[in-house]
């Protein structure tokens, strides 16, 4: 507007000046006719300034409203006659996160087909966290991630996040009765926890809420794994967490972990005990990263909880029934975690998984005990292809985890295509192996010591969050 102002004092000097020329000299105007001439831009001059101001005004009006206006398109249709049109202004970009103060707001769809060659009845794959049915189409798992994380470079210390989901994977993480009172209650929240990191050394994060576990390599989000079946290890290592956990983060290369939680796979405890973890995180160069982790929990009750009772006697939780268990049993659970991720070229990943549980009833009962390993590597062929494979060996000595003594072996071989960004394809070939008769048949009671499995997985997301959520 400053340069409208000059603008007009350029004009205002130049116009008496304008009709003169070396041509006319002899109709020079006569001096009372120069000075009306003056006198009349002087008064236009002044009009000029008022209406400058006027505009500045409203304009600053407009500024300080809210813009209404949508974005400029060619195909948006002109003003119908006798309507206002606000004048253009260039639209904001009218993203999740600014309309929601920084808030990402994401949503995943995970489905798949499996072909099972043992035919198994009931068309069930047996040691399957999530791919868990065979010879039909399956809804793997539906999910909202909502967060808004902690800036603490410009000065936004907190944050929260919330993942609900639904479908087979989430029967599998929040539907089991033996760990968790009142499953239902909670059967849809994955994840809810609040951050706030404060300004202590390199920076202190604490987290409160039900977290996903960090134990083992894979996680939840199919998106972010190299195969689309999940490892037995991560069938067996406990899927979440309720409580408060810390991460100091001491260098760029060394941050250490702490958590108390009321169990595995708990979000009401149900014995007094609060399980604790430690581990740290090393990374001594950009494309390596090791993570060593020590669970240290106690996984039986000291109550018990009757769906079905119609008595008084006993104290209720929101109208559920519960006894005590006289003499419960108060054994340790002892997991030792670590995993090693190597970027080994631009389009090689290399890793490792290594495990071992060990459990007992009471303290001075024998040990059940499980040991296992995992090798992972993936290559990215094209920017849009790449191949993965998997092998694994799990010990479990005592039936820790199946109920039965034995040695499982697993391969898995997976073809990767991205047909488009946020939707991924994934075709898989799986062959578990034990040295025990394990897996369903066509036959009812008739076992096998082995399991093929044939999968074509598509995964579709959207959302602001970036990088693997």
């Amino acid at each position: 507007m400053s340069a409208l102002r000059t603008g007009i004092v350029v004009v205002a000097l130049l116009v008496p000046f304008a009709p003169w020329s070396h041509a006319e000299e002899k109709t020079v105007e006569s001096s009372a006719e120069l000075s009306k001439r003056v006198s009349d831009l002087a008064s236009l001059v002044l009009k000029l300034q008022a209406r400058v101001d006027e505009l500045e005004s409203k304009l600053e009006t407009s500024t300080a409203a809210p813009i209404e206006s949508g974005p400029a398109d060619p195909q948006t249709p002109a003003p119908a006659p006798g309507t206002t049109q606000t004048a253009a202004v260039p639209a904001l970009p009218r993203s999740g996160a600014s309309l929601l103060g920084g808030t990402t707001v994401n949503f995943l769809l995970d489905g798949y087909y499996g072909f099972n060659f043992n035919n198994p009845i009931g068309r069930v794959n047996f040691l399957r966290a999530y791919d868990v049915l065979s010879n039909a189409f399956s809804l793997n798992q539906a999910g909202v991630v909502l967060e808004n994380a902690p800036d603490p470079e410009h000065g936004k210390r907190f944050g929260l996040r919330l993942d609900l989901q639904f479908g087979q994977a989430t029967a599998t993480l929040q539907g089991n009765t033996t760990s968790e009172p009142r499953p239902d209650i909670y059967r849809n929240v994955f994840q809810a926890y609040g951050t706030y990191v404060f300004p202590v050394g390199g920076g202190l994060t604490v987290d409160f809420g039900k977290w996903a576990s960090s134990l083992g390599m894979e996680s939840n989000y199919t998106k972010d794994q190299i195969n689309y079946s999940r490892s037995l290890l991560f069938y067996f290592l406990p899927f979440y967490h309720m409580g408060a956990r810390v991460n100091y983060k001491v260098s760029d290369a060394l941050s250490l972990n702490y958590w108390i939680t009321n169990g595995t796979q708990q979000i009401e405890p149900f014995n007094g005990f609060k399980d604790q973890m430690f581990g740290f995180v090393l990374q001594p160069r950009k494309n390596i990263s090791w993570t060593v982790n020590y669970y240290l929990g106690q996984e039986h009750p000291d109550v018990e909880f009757l769906a079905n009772y119609t008595g008084t006697s006993l104290p209720t939780e929101q109208g559920l029934a519960f006894q005590p268990i006289l003499n419960p049993p108060s054994g340790k659970l002892h997991i030792f975690d670590n995993y090693l991720t190597w970027q080994a070229s631009q389009k090689l990943t290399l890793a490792w998984e290594g495990d071992y549980v060990l459990q007992r009833l009471y303290t001075n009962s024998a040990p059940q005990h499980a040991v296992g390993t995992a090798l992972y590597a993936r290559y990215q062929l094209k920017p849009k292809f790449a191949i993965a494979a998997r092998t694994e060996y799990v010990s479990d000595r005592g039936g820790l985890f199946t109920s039965a003594s034995q040695a499982i072996r697993e391969q898995t071989f997976t073809a990767e295509r991205l047909i488009a960004d946020g939707l991924l394809l994934r075709a898989e070939w799986r062959r578990d192996a034990s040295n025990q008769p394990s897996f369903l048949t066509d036959r009812l009671g008739v076992l096998k010591k082995e399991q093929n499995t044939a999968t074509l997985g598509l995964v579709w997301w959207y959302g602001g969050k970036q990088g693997a959520w």
